[in-house]
């Protein structure tokens, strides 16, 4: 006879998303925001980074130094985000847990594909990690390509790195000519400002970047190209006047 089971249990594939983020002050973020499938982990890395946008700018607000309107664009920014969460959970659920023969061949395919195809793996690795989030800027096509994305650990020709810059919480002014453009704002208490141009490197996006600025959260508020200083100068200056984030939307 064989043994009776130890363990029986079952599951489902809830999938919920609140329809605002904010209400007044009260805001949501992570499991409290969205509920889905949980294979793989891309909640957790959605929800820290749910998390980080809210944080910088609640702390702004705190301090002053931004108006209450941006807590606006934390839901404008990371709501479609969770969308797509959702979205990405319920297509993996569908592939992992399906035994009918039209399924398993197109899991077979797919997992082909993946194994065969680099591009795919990139594609899907920054899906998964949230790596591929753009928030798109107010200046819309206007905007410098590398606005919206998420900044790399750049590596500068002083041995600092920007992550490094990164970690006391506030917005980092990157002026890249080395000096060239003496009129860019200065340190503010919200505010760091480094002056280097990059070590070399492979980024071919960065290469003519004259300056950036860098949000708390990572993301790139304003680059530019300019190699005029007064021109550099008046560009950065309004990036830093403007309320960076506010009214956005998130997209891939």
């Amino acid at each position: 006879m064989r043994d009776p089971p130890r363990w029986l249990s079952r599951f489902g594939n809830a999938t919920r998303q609140a329809e605002t983020y904010r209400r007044g002050r009260v805001l949501l973020a992570g499991d409290a925001a969205h509920m889905h499938f949980p294979a793989g982990g891309p909640g957790l890395n959605v929800g820290v980074q749910d998390a980080t946008n809210l944080g910088w700018k609640l702390a702004a607000v705190l301090r002053g130094t931004e108006t209450d309107g941006l807590l606006d664009s934390y839901h404008g920014e990371r709501h479609p985000v969770g969308a797509e969460l959702l979205l990405n959970t319920r297509a993996q659920t569908a592939l992992m847990t399906t035994y009918a023969p039209e399924g398993q061949a197109l899991r077979g395919l797919l997992g082909e594909f993946i194994a065969t195809v680099p591009e795919s793996i990139q594609a899907l690795a920054e899906r998964m990690s949230g790596l591929s989030v753009v928030y798109p800027p107010a200046e819309g096509a206007s905007a410098h390509p590398l606005t919206g994305r998420r900044a790399p650990d750049l590596r500068f020709a002083d041995g600092r790195r920007l992550f490094e810059l990164l970690r006391g919480g506030g917005r980092v002014l990157l002026d890249l000519t080395g000096g060239a453009a003496a009129g860019l704002p200065g340190q503010t208490p919200d505010t760091v400002v480094h002056t280097a141009p990059l070590a070399p490197h492979d980024r071919d996006a960065w290469r003519r970047v004259t300056a950036a600025l860098i949000r708390p959260d990572g993301h790139v508020a304003r680059a530019a190209e300019e190699t005029d200083p007064e021109t550099l100068t008046r560009s950065m200056s309004g990036a830093l006047a403007a309320t960076a984030g506010q009214g956005a939307a998130a997209v891939r």
